[in-house]
């Protein structure tokens, strides 16, 4: 069955409960739309905050992101927006069953509700990878939505700088490819900015990388040394493989060790 990106509810036949961090997390996600994987986990470990502080997540979808920082970070002020009702209900609910506090509001970049006009600690985001005419559209209507560019990714970046408090933290994820567009798309109010590459493998080009700026920041510009996700030259079979660091990120809910900018 193809699910409708407006749809206010996913029945609860279409819906599977997946664990996060070492079952740290039990997060209900649909079968066939958007399913979350490794990079918002990898997005919630790079956000460096700190109890007390406000976060917001942009496109939070069933709110893995913001759920696995709230996880490891307690104290935390967290926001979620997300366009799909039926996302939006999900993130909800997600949160409830874990017992962790995050607010998720429907809407949309270009109009955003009204407790989301205020200034932020710390922005988070894992836009679209896929530029619209890219590729084949996915048959499931919310991955579609939540996979292919129809904001530009400049529009992305530009709420997300202006919802910072000044020293305040925006952190992407996004495709390796999309790297030129999302140095070109910062706001001149960002700078400090930090590029983690994330490789599949030893000796692989990044198929993923994190971005971080901080609004006012004045640091030179920082391209770290690539963080290798798997061990070993190949898959070995169904034995897991997962890099150390990879490891205490997706099983024990570490943050990424990334080294602090001005």
């Amino acid at each position: 069955m193809t699910s409708t990106p407006g749809c206010e509810r996913f029945p609860e036949a279409e819906l599977t409960d997946d664990a996060f961090l070492g079952r740290r997390l039990q997060v209900l996600q649909p079968r066939a739309g958007y399913r979350a994987a490794m990079d918002p986990v990898l997005l919630a470990a790079a956000v460096p905050a700190r109890a007390g502080q406000a976060v917001l997540e942009l496109g939070c979808g069933a709110g893995v992101a913001s759920l696995c920082l709230g996880r490891r970070v307690a104290g935390l002020d967290l926001w979620g927006l997300e366009r799909q009702p039926a996302y939006v209900d999900l993130a909800r609910r997600n949160a409830a069953r874990n017992g962790l506090a995050v607010q998720v509001l429907t809407g949309d970049l270009a109009a955003l509700p009204g407790p989301l006009r205020r200034g932020f600690d710390h922005v988070m985001a894992n836009p679209p990878y896929y530029a619209p005419a890219a590729g084949t559209p996915a048959r499931d209507g919310g991955r579609e939505a939540a996979l292919r560019e129809e904001t530009p990714l400049a529009d992305w970046l530009a709420v997300a700088a202006r919802r910072l408090h000044p020293g305040g933290w925006l952190t992407v994820i996004q495709a390796a490819d999309r790297l030129r567009d999302l140095l070109a798309g910062l706001p001149g109010t960002m700078g400090s900015v930090m590029v983690l590459p994330l490789a599949p493998r030893a000796g692989r080009a990044a198929g993923r990388v994190i971005l971080q700026a901080r609004k006012g920041g004045r640091a030179p510009l920082r391209l770290l040394a690539p963080l290798i996700l798997h061990e070993g030259p190949a898959h070995d079979g169904d034995r897991e493989n997962h890099s150390a660091v990879l490891r205490g990120i997706l099983r024990d809910g570490g943050a990424l060790p990334i080294p602090p900018q001005g």
